[in-house]
Formats: structure tokens, C-alpha cells, sequence
């Protein structure tokens, strides 16, 4: 079975992240199926919405599949061309929703709140624990993003205290359309949210991201000194010691 599943049923696309024996991690061979998938859908009028979830039951997606941050000469360029594909995902013409059930981090957490719209299960967690893990930083887009969504009181929690955020919370903060039971329930809600966009104007839709774009774009571009910082960060120890106690299954001893 492939990683990354699309299936395309009467003007909705399914994307499926499918690798439940890794929480849907992302590989760059996704990442790159992805932005493959976005270029093609933004001239594409019969498609109207876009749903991404994860498959198994335990996880939306459980960040990025770490090895393959070894497999690059550079890490920072590898993180600016995964914020490019995040970035098609957010200028998308179609309206698109996060199916979320269980976990949510990382890069999961990244191309949820690049979406218009999600709905999560109440067992779901949402968070980037990255201090605690690898020791590396988010571009600023993404912090952006995530502080647009959640909030900034949550996304500090996030990322400062290293806490994963409750379903249940993240709907009280905004972040969520709809917090449900069970994946039952969160495949109902999705049903009955894309039958709602379906009868909408295509053009009240459109007009109305890109509006929200205009305004998201004057908050959340990347400042001048943002890769000097990133490099700083992923040619630094704390990330060699990171991602090294990941692979090795330990618990990483960072320096600063």
C-alpha cells in the first residue's frame, strides 16, 4: 500500500496518511507527493473540498520521519521546502478540513492548521514538543500559524512547556470546528461538513480565503534574520544530540 492515499469522489478529495506503524510520519516522499497533489488542484474547478486524515486510529501524523533529516546535506533547506509545501496547502482554492483522530504534533500539527478547518476525536492530542525532543526550532510561518489557530497562550504551552493540548481544549480555544465521541462520529461530522460546502458558492469560498490570506500574510511572513537562526539551531548540538537519542530510543542529555 502507498504511503500517501487520494482518492477523488464527486468533487472531494481524500488525501489518507498511511502509515499507522509510524503514526503517519512523514517521509520526504509524501512531502513531495503533497506538493505534487496541491499543484495540481489549484486549477482544478471540479474538485471542491479537500479532507487529509490519518490512518489506524492512534494519529492524524506524528511529525516528520526523523531519519530522513540525516539524509540531507541540509537541514534548513530541507525544512524551507517543507514550508513551501505547507504554504500550497494554505493557498489551496478549495476549502480544506483536518480529519484529526489521535495524535496530532509536528509536522501533523503543521498541515492541520494549514487547513481551513478541523474536526478532531476527543482522545486526540495536539502539540510540539520539540524541546523536550529534538532540540530543533519551527520556522516562523509554522510558529505563526499555530499561535493564528490555537492561540498564543496555547502555543506557548506547546512549545515552552513541551505539553501535548487536549481536544477538548483546542475546541474551547477555537482551533477545532467540532470535537466528537469517536471516529464514528468524526467521519458523520466530516460527511456532513463537506455536504455543506458543497452547496455553498464557489465563489463566496474562494473570495473569502483569499481575503483571509491578505490578512494572515501581513502577520505571518518570515523575518530577515529567520535562516541564519534555523541554522544556527540545526547546526548546533542540541539537534546532533536530538535526533540521535530519537533513533537510539533514549532520552536526549542537551547542552544549549
Amino acid at each position: 500500500m502507498a504511503d500517501l492515499l487520494i482518492n477523488r469522489n464527486d468533487g472531494v478529495v481524500e488525501v489518507t496518511f498511511n502509515r499507522p506503524e509510524r503514526r503517519n510520519a512523514f517521509t520526504t516522499a509524501m512531502y513531495g507527493e503533497m506538493r505534487e497533489l496541491w499543484q495540481s488542484l489549484r486549477d482544478d474547478h471540479s474538485a471542491r473540498v479537500v479532507v487529509l486524515r490519518g490512518a489506524g486510529g492512534k494519529a492524524f501524523a506524528a511529525g516528520n520521519e526523523i531519519s530522513d533529516f540525516l539524509a540531507k546535506d541540509d537541514a534548513v533547506e530541507y525544512e524551507t521546502w517543507i514550508r513551501e509545501m505547507l504554504d500550497g496547502l494554505l493557498t489551496l482554492p478549495q476549502v480544506t478540513v483536518a480529519a484529526i483522530d489521535g495524535v496530532c504534533v509536528g509536522g501533523g500539527l503543521a498541515v492541520a492548521t494549514n487547513c481551513d478547518l478541523r474536526v478532531a476525536t476527543a482522545s486526540s492530542r495536539f502539540g510540539y514538543p520539540i524541546a523536550r525532543t529534538l532540540g530543533n526550532a519551527l520556522s516562523s510561518p509554522v510558529l505563526y500559524r499555530c499561535a493564528a489557530v490555537f492561540g498564543e497562550s496555547l502555543t506557548r504551552e506547546m512549545l515552552l512547556a513541551s505539553r501535548l493540548v487536549s481536544a477538548d481544549r483546542a475546541y474551547g480555544a477555537g482551533a477545532l470546528l467540532a470535537c466528537v465521541a469517536d471516529a464514528e462520529e468524526l467521519d458523520a461530522e466530516v460527511a456532513s461538513l463537506v455536504e455543506g460546502i458543497a452547496q455553498a458558492s464557489p465563489v463566496t469560498l474562494r473570495v473569502t480565503k483569499q481575503q483571509l490570506l491578505a490578512r494572515a500574510r501581513l502577520t505571518e511572513h518570515e523575518p530577515p534574520e529567520e535562516e541564519a537562526l534555523l541554522r544556527e539551531v540545526y547546526g548546533g548540538p542540541d539537534f546532533a544530540e536530538g535526533v540521535r537519542a530519537f533513533l537510539a530510543k533514549e532520552k536526549p542529555a542537551f547542552r544549549g
